[in-house]
């Protein structure tokens, strides 16, 4: 993954609140099926991953609410959060190349170019906050237990950025990479298209294999490959390019962080048996095969899981 140097950044929809207070231990949410006694208690902070906050899908059932957040302080708002600087040295395609921080302002930037172009008028693009230990939401408080999520509520995606080492990498056994972060990214930004469109009142299901949950989370996926297959073809707000160029070993490591965080591999990891009836994201198979389905054919009609006969 190679940015244009010649690329502006943008950095007015990207913050950081720096290291929150509060919050803190014994907020987390339950691994898929649940836990088991002597299971490995390391394993509870996996969480799952990419989880829409329950109280904030706004109409019909929504999703059951993690261990991470405090629905009964849903009225935070984040954005009067002091910001830190972590951003201000960002301008450049440049910067990007040689700062990871600069970098996830980048792939904001392209996200934000790739799906504004999708709606005819009246979009309203998400935000990105980054936090460390814990952060107030408008959709409650939430530690970094919880894992990158999107807020419906205040339409910010939430990202501790030790994630990716400490757990993914660390605790769940993936390989990383650079383009690992940009996938997470993208698949929340997924979900905040799904807010946009209405798709989150369609979740009635919260559990299973064919659940609404799983469909959801699977078309997030295919959003997330539909703005990689075209991340090449974005522009900064001068009509330059963000991206030089991504390879085949970027769509490797995206594949390979979405079997890590299938809702099978989870369990196995927790010293679980495979229970599909416990799943809400879909199992590695269904998530690599999102991913590229959305990588391949390029068009967000390709990517209607509810209509799908089969996941």
């Amino acid at each position: 993954m190679r940015f244009n140097p010649k690329a502006r950044l943008d950095t007015s929809r990207v913050s950081d609140g720096g290291r929150g207070s509060g919050g803190g231990g014994g907020m987390r949410m339950p691994i898929p099926g649940g836990t088991r006694a002597g299971g490995g208690v390391g394993v509870l902070i996996i969480v799952v991953l990419f989880f829409i906050v329950s109280q904030c899908a706004g109409g019909g059932g929504g999703l059951p609410s993690p261990g991470g957040i405090d629905p009964q302080s849903s009225g935070s708002d984040a954005s009067r959060m002091d910001d830190s600087a972590r951003y201000d040295n960002c301008k450049t395609g440049a910067d990007a190349n040689s700062d990871e921080d600069c970098a996830r302002v980048a792939v904001e930037n392209s996200l934000y170019n790739f799906w504004s172009q999708q709606f005819d008028s009246g979009f309203t693009p998400a935000t990105l906050r980054t936090f460390s230990g814990a952060v107030d939401t408008g959709c409650g408080q939430a530690s970094s237990q919880v894992g990158p999520f999107y807020c419906p509520n205040d339409q910010k995606i939430y990202l501790d950025t030790t994630f990716f080492d400490d757990v993914l990498e660390g605790q769940l056994g993936g390989k990383g990479g650079d383009f690992v972060e940009p996938y997470v990214i993208g698949h929340e930004y997924g979900h905040h298209i799904q807010n946009l469109m209405g798709t989150m009142s369609k979740v009635k299901t919260q559990q299973g294999p064919e659940s609404d949950a799983v469909r959801l989370e699977l078309q997030a996926d295919c959003y997330a490959g539909l703005w990689t297959k075209a991340a090449t073809g974005t522009t900064d707000q001068d009509g330059v390019a963000i991206f030089d160029g991504l390879d085949e070993a970027d769509i490797s490591e995206a594949l390979d962080a979405a079997k890590t965080v299938g809702d099978d591999r989870i369990q196995q990891q927790a010293g679980q048996r495979v229970d599909p009836e416990g799943w809400t994201h879909g199992s590695s198979e269904e998530r690599m095969r999102w991913f590229m389905k959305g990588y391949q054919d390029g068009t967000i009609e390709s990517c209607d899981t509810f209509s799908a006969s089969s996941l």
